[in-house]
């Protein structure tokens, strides 16, 4: 069984990414196996080529290294993505 790797990219002070981020917990607590799931949070502050390829659409979710879906989290796709990843 592998590990599904989350990427939360954002910044400090984005109410949407403390939205993101409760989704995210939300989705991956109520999964199977939450346990398989490796969440990483990243920041465009930090990191001056996230920043150039994600400041207007943060937060930013990937899903093992490809984008899942930017702005807001819908918890339903979400759980639909990673419950198929999970099979």
């Amino acid at each position: 069984m592998s590990t599904i790797q989350l990427t939360l990219i954002g910044k400090p002070g984005c109410h949407l990414c403390d939205d993101a981020r409760e989704a995210i917990r939300d989705v991956t607590l109520a999964l199977p196996d939450p346990s398989r799931i490796a969440l990483e949070e990243r920041s465009i502050l930090d990191e001056p080529d996230l920043f150039d390829r994600y400041a207007d659409e943060i937060p930013v979710v990937l899903i093992d290294g490809r984008q899942h879906t930017y702005w807001r989290v819908d918890k339903e796709r979400l759980s639909a993505a990673l419950t198929e990843r999970l099979a």
